[in-house]
């Protein structure tokens, strides 16, 4: 179907904004409001009431989607894969459902005949641009709408215009958190958190118990095949499966639990919570299997290049060539990172205690120095003076010119 300009797609989460943002774009813009909702594991109702929500409030058409097992075998695998840590600690919760609500969001266009997709975020946040970089890469011939940052519709707008018309959804002006959630993890930022002094308070956590009184030690045994997770403890699961089932056991221990301050792209520092038990549990396991099975060099410079993988995905380049480039080299190293890695869930921790693999490079014979060991300790003279020479020459040659005393 082609495209038209009297219609809008908005990305519908079944909220107070996001409802009031379908008869709010209608009367701004005089065009039809698509609603879409896609399912990537943030809990809460049922699709179908979010479905039915989306047509009382207005909309003309509603679109709803569970792609729980698409968001995390097409876009948390692969950043397992990259052990996709944002500054070494953030595993990009919501950097990684923005692009796939993003393709939901343009096929929908595409099926019912819209021109503009909308989104819910401010002008001062990272999803802002991810969502409409994430658009335009697939659908260059579209157009981006933010009822928050283009229409001023702000909350106390939002919460009038609900009670005006009678829309079917709670109101209230006392919301201290922004939250995002989904498979991967929760975010939670504003409110009393802006202040960096203050610690978080217990309400702020739902996905991961009180570290500091755990219930007894959690062994799990994880199986890895070409760097994805399928079976724990031997029962063979999908990669959704583990990830919830993980959520589930690391977050009863307090695993996942971050606080930090953050560089957004836009150019500020913020301060967010995070839990993500299941992610962080998994990227300890995957770094630990790959510490057995990658080749020196080649886990070097994977090293290297997951930390800009997860720069790029942070600032909005999902679908970028540079991206897609590195994501052909990640998976070219995963090929021989099986086995199986066993871990202790305890007090917030997640512990490697144990590694079993088949295609490793570690070999028992050269690594033990008790009876059995194979390696050919003669030869390591002639490697180290081989090794040293250079430093040895440059070392001379200063001492000649007198750049450096002798000691």
């Amino acid at each position: 179907m082609s495209t038209s300009t009297d219609r809008v797609v908005l990305a519908y989460s079944g909220g107070l904004d996001t409802s009031v943002a379908i008869g709010w774009i209608a009367e701004r813009t005089r065009r039809e409001v698509v609603a879409v909702c896609v399912d990537v594991g943030q809990g809460g109702e049922d699709l179908g009431v979010v479905r039915q929500r989306a047509l009382d409030c207005g909309a003309v058409e509603a679109y709803v989607a569970d792609a729980r097992e698409e968001f995390v075998n097409d876009y948390c695998v692969p950043a397992l894969k990259a052990n996709a840590l944002y500054e070494g600690r953030y595993p990009l919760v919501s950097a990684l459902s923005r692009p796939l609500i993003a393709r939901h969001l343009v096929r929908a266009a595409r099926e019912f005949g819209a021109g503009t997709v909308a989104h819910g975020c401010t002008g001062k946040g990272n999803d802002q641009v991810r969502f409409e970089v994430s658009i335009t890469s697939m659908a260059p011939d579209m157009d981006c709408l933010s009822p928050v940052r283009d229409l001023a519709l702000t909350r106390d707008v939002a919460i009038g215009y609900a009670e005006e018309h009678s829309l079917p959804i709670e109101t209230t002006r006392h919301n201290p958190f922004s939250i995002d959630q989904n498979v991967w993890g929760r975010a939670i930022e504003t409110g009393f958190l802006e202040d960096l002094w203050n610690a978080p308070t217990k309400d702020v956590y739902v996905y991961t118990d009180d570290p500091t009184y755990p219930p007894l030690p959690d062994e799990v045994v994880i199986t890895f095949e070409r760097g994805v997770p399928v079976a724990l403890d031997g029962r063979p699961v999908t990669p959704l499966e583990a990830v919830q089932e993980l959520n589930r056991r690391a977050g009863a221990q307090g695993v996942g639990r971050i606080d930090m301050v953050e560089d957004r792209l836009v150019g500020i520092k913020s301060r967010e919570i995070y839990e993500a038990p299941g992610a962080v549990a998994l990227i300890e396991a995957h770094q630990a299997l790959e510490a057995v099975t990658l080749e020196r060099q080649q886990r070097r410079y994977k090293r290297q290049m997951e930390q800009a993988w997860s720069d790029l995905v942070y600032e909005a380049q999902w679908y970028s060539p540079l991206k897609r480039s590195m994501d052909a080299f990640i998976e070219d190293t995963q090929r021989h990172v099986c086995g199986d890695i066993r871990m202790v869930l305890h007090g917030g921790r997640a512990t490697v205690t144990g590694r079993r693999t088949d295609t490793g490079l570690y070999d028992f014979g050269l690594a033990t120095y008790d009876t059995g060991d194979t390696f050919d300790q003669s030869s390591a003279r002639g490697f180290i003076e081989i090794y040293g020479l250079q430093s040895r020459l440059a070392a001379a040659r200063d001492l000649r010119s007198g750049d450096v005393e002798a000691f």
